[in-house]
């Protein structure tokens, strides 16, 4: 199957969600034979932070500007089985018209940020989806389970909404020897977000005060460093996805925090979890709702749940063998339920569907 995308980025995990879940099902599909163009724009803060100069899994077309790739990029979508558009495209409102004209593809629409994207429209400011543009698609795929799916057929009239979340790639994330400059006893990795800063304050800043003789380490670029931090805290302005194993297998306990748009949507988990579990780190992680669909949260859990700084507290004083139960099971259940090659294989079921569904459609009208 050949697949055109039209996304944010793969070639740079700085400062975004998107590149590293794209990469792992993309290398996936390509490990199954499947042949895909991704179409990025080339601009300046992920150039300066490029991290995948060259994919051997797929051809990446770095553009300028979409006039000057418009062409190329529209035959190459045309003569494609699928053609998938994706939230925070620039400019995709433009592109999603023109994917929206072709006759031959299968037209899909994957948001990798639902909630945020829903909350865009209703106020009417998103420059790469229309409320109108929605139900002229084949195929929604959401990062955001649950009611998210439902909202999107019933309120914004999407033909079929489906499901597909957050990956790793069991062969790039397992567990490495410990590096000094990343060993701590919880970290957390995170671009800066106002929305999740009352929780980073509450589950990792305030313990990192309560208990000064621990380590923390915080990953993640837009934050402002001329904070007050505390002493006991290290940062680190971006951590390339080749090292994240290093810093995941270096904590004692690495923490999750979900922005609140997801969070009130629930079923919204982030690769990090993915990634985390593979290298074998235990997981402390905020509360939304169908968390426990990823991951068991009651006895025998896979991850430990903080709603406050004292959970987080007694969830640092652990001892080290009950942590390590807990990371193996969630380890078991990541590489079985989580991986790029699952992923992959949810998106081609999904798209045979979404095609199964049309011939229906169109054999009911002739």
């Amino acid at each position: 199957m050949k697949i055109t995308i039209f996304g944010l980025t793969i070639s740079s995990s700085w400062g975004n969600g998107h590149a590293t879940p794209y990469r792992a099902i993309l290398r996936a599909l390509h490990r199954l034979g499947h042949r895909i163009h991704f179409y990025e724009k080339d601009v300046s803060y992920y150039a300066a932070h490029r991290d995948l100069a060259h994919a051997d899994f797929c051809h990446l077309h770095l553009y300028s500007d979409w006039d000057s790739v418009r062409r190329d990029a529209l035959r190459q979508a045309e003569d494609s089985d699928a053609v998938i558009c994706a939230s925070f495209c620039p400019e995709g409102a433009r592109i999603v018209d023109e994917v929206l004209d072709l006759a031959q593809p299968l037209k899909v629409f994957y948001d990798l940020d639902a909630p945020v994207t829903l909350s865009k429209l209703e106020r009417g400011e998103t420059e790469y989806l229309r409320r109108d543009q929605i139900p002229q698609f084949d195929l929604y795929l959401s990062f955001t389970g649950g009611g998210t799916l439902e909202e999107l057929t019933t309120c914004w009239g999407a033909q079929l909404a489906l499901p597909l979340y957050g990956c790793v790639d069991g062969t790039l994330h397992a567990r490495v020897a410990l590096r000094p400059e990343f060993t701590c006893d919880l970290s957390y990795m995170g671009t800066y977000a106002a929305d999740r800063q009352e929780k980073l304050d509450a589950l990792f800043l305030e313990p990192s005060r309560r208990l000064s003789e621990r380590s923390f380490v915080l990953a993640g670029s837009l934050y402002p460093w001329d904070w007050r931090w505390p002493q006991n805290v290290r940062r680190f302005e971006h951590v390339a996805p080749a090292e994240h194993s290093a810093l995941y297998s270096s904590s004692r306990l690495t923490l999750n925090i979900t922005r609140r748009e997801m969070a009130r949507w629930g079923y919204c988990p982030s690769g990090r979890f993915f990634e985390a579990a593979a290298c074998g780190t235990p997981i402390l992680s905020d509360w939304f709702e169908g968390l426990d669909a990823f991951f068991h949260v009651g006895p025998e859990p896979e991850l430990l749940v903080a709603n406050s700084s004292e959970d987080a507290v007694a969830a640092i004083e652990l001892p080290d063998a009950e942590l390590q139960k807990i990371a193996g099971r969630a380890r078991e259940r990541t590489l079985s339920e989580h991986t790029g090659e699952r992923r992959a294989a949810q998106l081609i079921t999904a798209l045979e569907q979404a095609s199964n569904r049309n011939s229906h459609v169109r054999s009911e009208v002739a």
